[in-house]
This record gives C-alpha cells, sequence and structure tokens, in this order.
C-alpha cells in the first residue's frame, strides 16, 4: 500500500463540520464591512519579494526568519504574502485608486507564514484586513476601530476582548524617542535577551513588546513615548479618544504597544482576549500614512486593520455564540425504487420555490429508519418521508426532528404552509 500523503505541518484542512462556523463567520463580516461602505479587493497570494521587504522592514521577523519565499523558473524571488496591507497598497498603487481619492476597501483570504504552530496559530491561515486611504483625520481611526466593536457584539464575544491603544507620533517624534530608548537599553544590556540584543541597533521599539518575564520591570522603567509625541500626534490621539468616548468604546493606553511592522505612525491599536492563552491578539492595526509613497505611490493618509479567522472561530466555539450555517433544513427520505424519481422531482421543486433552503435528498437506498437517523445526524428540521403510499396519495408525511411532535401527513400546499411557519426560509 502506498503512504499516505499528510498535509504539510501548519496548513490544516477545515472540514465539512467546521465549514459551517466559519461561512457564518464570513456572512456576519460581509454584512459589517458592507455596512460602512466598504468595497471587497481580491490580490493574489504570490507576490515580489521586494514588496514584503520595503514595506514590512527587512529587520523585523517576519521578513528574516518567517516568510515562504522561492525563484520562479525566470529566476524572480517571490513570497507567499505574510500580510494583505502591503499587497492593498501595491494594487491601489498599480491601477491608480489611491492617488488624491478616497478608497475604503477590505479583503479575505490566506495568508502564509513559517512559525512554530499552536493553537489559533498556523503557517497558513485566514485573515480579513480592512483599509481606508486618503483620509488624514481621526474620525477614520475612530470608525474603524468602532466597526471592530460593532463585530464583536454582533458575533456575541464583546465581553471576552479588551482594546488596547496607543500612538507611535510621527516619524520624527519617533527617531528622537529611539534614540533616547536605545541609550537606556544600552545601560541595562545585561538584562537583554538574545533577541532583543539582536533587535537593539535594528528595531529597539520591538523590544517593548517583549514577553519575557525576566525584562518586565526594566522595560516598564523605560522612557516613554508618550514624553516625546509633537503637538499634531497627541492631538489626533486627543481627537481619537474623544470619539471612542462619545461612542462608549472603552479602551486602556498601552505604552508598549508597537506593533511588528515598520510602517506604523501614530494610531496603533490591538483588540486582545485571555479566552485563547498565549496567543491573545485577535485583532490589530492602525495607521502608515508613509507606505504609499514607500511602496512607490504618492504621499497618502492611510489606516488599516487586520484579524486572524482562526482566533475568531476557537472564541466563537468558546463563547457559542453563532448558529452554524449550512445545517441541513430538509431531508428527503426515500421509500423505494419507485420512489427515487418522484423524490428527486419534489427536491427539486423546493429548491425552486424555496431559494436557499437546504435540502438534503437521500440516495443510495436504505430503509427509513436508517435514513431517518442520519437526517437527525445531518442536524435537519424535519424529514419527508415519501413512499408508494404517499406517491399514490399525492401527500407527503413530515417527521418533525427537533421537536415532540406528531409526524403529519400534508399535500404539497400543505407543506409550503408548514416549512413557512418553521421559519426555514
Amino acid at each position: 500500500m502506498a503512504k499516505q500523503i499528510q498535509a504539510i505541518r501548519g496548513m490544516n484542512d477545515i472540514l465539512p463540520d467546521q465549514t459551517g462556523r466559519w461561512q457564518a463567520l464570513e456572512s456576519v463580516i460581509r454584512r459589517l464591512v458592507a455596512s460602512y461602505g466598504y468595497s471587497e479587493i481580491r490580490m493574489p497570494i504570490v507576490e515580489q519579494t521586494e514588496l514584503f521587504k520595503r514595506s514590512i522592514g527587512e529587520v523585523t521577523d517576519i521578513v528574516e526568519k518567517e516568510m515562504y519565499t522561492f525563484d520562479d523558473r525566470n529566476g524572480e524571488s517571490l513570497t507567499l504574502r505574510p500580510e494583505g496591507t502591503a499587497s492593498c497598497v501595491r494594487a491601489g498603487n498599480q491601477h491608480g485608486l489611491l492617488y488624491n481619492q478616497q478608497q475604503r476597501l477590505w479583503y479575505m483570504g490566506p495568508m502564509f507564514r513559517y512559525e512554530r504552530p499552536q493553537k489559533g496559530r498556523y503557517r497558513q491561515f485566514h485573515q480579513v484586513g480592512v483599509e481606508s486611504f486618503g483620509i488624514a483625520s481621526a474620525d477614520i481611526d475612530a470608525e474603524l476601530i468602532i466597526m471592530t466593536a460593532r463585530l464583536w457584539r454582533d458575533l456575541g464575544i464583546a465581553d471576552h476582548l479588551t482594546l488596547e491603544l496607543n500612538s507611535l507620533a510621527s516619524n520624527e517624534a519617533r527617531a528622537v524617542y529611539r534614540q533616547a530608548l536605545t541609550d537606556y537599553l544600552r545601560e541595562h544590556k545585561e538584562q537583554l535577551d538574545e533577541d532583543s540584543v539582536r533587535r537593539l541597533e535594528s528595531n529597539p521599539l520591538r523590544i517593548l513588546d517583549s514577553k519575557n518575564p525576566a525584562m518586565a520591570d526594566m522595560l516598564s522603567a523605560a522612557p516613554k513615548l508618550s514624553a516625546y509625541w509633537d503637538d499634531e500626534s497627541r492631538a489626533h490621539f486627543q481627537s481619537l479618544c474623544a470619539r471612542l468616548d462619545a461612542a462608549g468604546v472603552p479602551y486602556t493606553l498601552n505604552e508598549r504597544l508597537v506593533r511588528g511592522l515598520d510602517y506604523y505612525n501614530r494610531t496603533v491599536f490591538e483588540w486582545v482576549t485571555d479566552s485563547l492563552g498565549a496567543q491573545g491578539t485577535v485583532c490589530a492595526g492602525g495607521r502608515y500614512d508613509g507606505l504609499v509613497g514607500q511602496l512607490g505611490g504618492k504621499d497618502t493618509p492611510a489606516v488599516g486593520f487586520a484579524m486572524g479567522l482562526e482566533r475568531l472561530v476557537l472564541m466563537l466555539e468558546i463563547a457559542n455564540t453563532l448558529p452554524i450555517a449550512d445545517t441541513v433544513q430538509v431531508y428527503i427520505a426515500v421509500g423505494g425504487d419507485n420512489a427515487e424519481l418522484p423524490a428527486q422531482a419534489v427536491a427539486e421543486k423546493l429548491r425552486d420555490h424555496f431559494p436557499g433552503l437546504r435540502v438534503h435528498l437521500h440516495c443510495g437506498g436504505g430503509n427509513f429508519g436508517r435514513q431517518l437517523k442520519r437526517a437527525d445526524r445531518a442536524g435537519a428540521t424535519i424529514a419527508i418521508m415519501l413512499g408508494e403510499s404517499e406517491i399514490a396519495e399525492s401527500t407527503f408525511t413530515v417527521k418533525y426532528l427537533r421537536e415532540q411532535r406528531e409526524q403529519v401527513s400534508v399535500n404539497w400546499a400543505g407543506l409550503q404552509a408548514l416549512i413557512e411557519v418553521l421559519g426555514l426560509i
């Protein structure tokens, strides 16, 4: 027997008993972004490697350690996208969508990073990203955060999430702060772990995000970025906070929140949870006003966020708040060979009359008892039994599978009325 081929480690199959929750989640997200006036954009999953080196930063963990990069047959270096913002900006620049325009865009799809697989973190993972271009004021920052708060309410998981907020200020102010932070960290170099020593000269702000408990006290005493905010960045942040206060969205100022990508400036935020163990960030984003110009376009203000679908699905399983989308509603049980063609015709007639009704027509024979067990396992609300007596009398026997009610015999009009009364459409 040939050896079975397994999925690549960290690249998981999403099985039929799981996809219903994914579909329900995706439907809620699609409705939400549409209600805020955002349009979908779809980008390829393979891009030129240079795109991510220029946007994310060559000294970040993603570029140094985590990207899936390869040379194609022409010797061009290509990379499976590790995140969506750079691809979205590339597409906007390439197709003339961004300069001197306002755009509200969103996307959904797989991303790829070579990381150690663990709960909620995989090497192929799925993200929803929402990006806004052409608006420099804090009102759009607030809208994006308020949108995410509404999503948590719609999903029934708002009690599991808290918002952390910070400002990275302007590039100029951050450069001054970076020097002060670097000077401080050099004085405490003996307390830095190996990763932090490596980052000290290349990306010292990322050291603030360290989860090493041995460094916690030292980092808590480090200079605070807020002391270096320029007046414009301070006013922007205060405006954002005022808008969140007015919308009733609570938040916590976290001055060690810096995000892992080099392109952020001013607003940065994360929605975090303690329901998923160590992988506590569910949604994160911020402002990246310099990225469009950095990737060859005209300078354009921009802000966005991304959320991991795997982690949201885990949260939905914990909270058990979102109904599964693709459960069978009507199961047609077939009594004998003579009933097969009439049953097929009934199934198609139901689909014609009730678009969207989830109808499962039994195939493969078997007695009614066995078929009804399958109907129950499929989660059907009712089973329609169609045998020789029903065909002779032009009726349908309907068995309730989710209620303690007597089965009934109805004609076509009665079947239509029953489906409507049960709210199956």
